[in-house]
């Protein structure tokens, strides 16, 4: 009886039988499965295997020289397992496929998934483009209903110098309602200082919007009786300025005329300097000698 070296003996092997049936004899070589320790393989175990194994190989060699041809009946739990490693390599190979779908499933929807980020970033910014412009027509529409609004007649404060004082303030910063609050005063304390210097300013702004007949009509208004308040002299000279914007050119120079007789003596070096100027660039005549100022009424 053959008999196989322990060398091929290898631990959890589950079947290493090899049926060997010598069909000329009567000799049967069986190997059965033993569980034995684990092996360290190292070299001169290895070299002790490859030497079993040539022993091995010409053994059958002489055996199948003789006639006695060895047949070897392969063992059922092998031929389970090996059935058993094809399923599971199907399985595997099915998994790998799924995996491979997933995986292309997973990124089309990330792609999806930016695609609908990046819609929806600007989706968010033409809606936050909507709002700010319709805040923005809301607040022109309110403003446009506040500055066409009727001219209030009541004071915002009770009192005409604090009235002045705010509108002149707000004229600075936004002349559109600061005309508005010009107005006011001068509708809500007529016949005032207050009112007559507001409508001095109002005329500035008229002049600024490049509104020249609104602003003869403002400096007109604030200096009936010809005040002597210290804005009074500058005012007539932007009188003077505005009338000749309107081809109005006799009426600058009976202003300027005006200036000289009412305002010219205790005006400042500058606004007589100012005054010069003015008469010479409209074209004026020579400016008769200055005569002592005149009290209203």
């Amino acid at each position: 009886m053959l008999k196989f070296p322990s060398a091929l003996r290898s631990r959890n092997a589950l079947v290493t039988a090899l049926g060997v049936v010598l069909i000329a004899g009567t000799t049967t070589v069986v190997a059965q499965t033993t569980s034995m320790e684990p092996i360290q393989w190292d070299k001169r175990r290895l070299e002790q295997l490859d030497r079993n194994v040539r022993r091995i190989e010409r053994a059958l060699t002489q055996r199948n020289a003789a006639g006695q041809p060895v047949i070897v009946e392969p063992d059922p739990e092998v031929i389970a397992l090996q059935g058993r490693v094809d399923l599971i390599d199907r399985r595997l190979l099915d998994m790998e496929a799924t995996v491979q779908r997933v995986n292309g499933d997973l990124e089309r929807l990330t792609f999806q998934l930016d695609e609908a980020g990046r819609d929806n970033t600007a989706l968010g910014a033409r809606v936050r483009d909507a709002e700010g412009r319709l805040r923005t027509m809301e607040q022109a529409a309110a403003r446009e209903a506040e500055l066409n609004a009727p001219i209030p007649t009541t004071s915002p404060t009770g009192d005409a110098t604090r009235d002045l004082t705010a509108a002149v303030r707000l004229a600075a910063t936004d002349p559109a309602r600061g005309d508005r609050a010009l107005q006011t005063v001068i509708s809500a304390w007529p016949d005032t200082p207050q009112a007559r210097e507001a409508s001095s300013r109002l005329g500035d702004l008229r002049v600024s919007a490049g509104d020249h007949a609104g602003a003869v009509s403002a400096y007109a208004t604030a200096l009936q009786g010809w005040p002597t308040a210290p804005w009074a002299a500058a005012t007539t000279l932007e009188l003077a300025n505005a009338l000749n914007a309107t081809d109005r050119k006799t009426q600058a120079c009976t202003a300027l005329t005006e200036f000289t007789r009412r305002y010219a003596e205790a005006a400042s070096p500058a606004v007589r300097t100012r005054a010069t100027e003015t008469r010479t660039r409209i074209g004026c005549p020579a400016a008769p000698a200055a005569a002592p100022a005149r009290r209203p009424g």
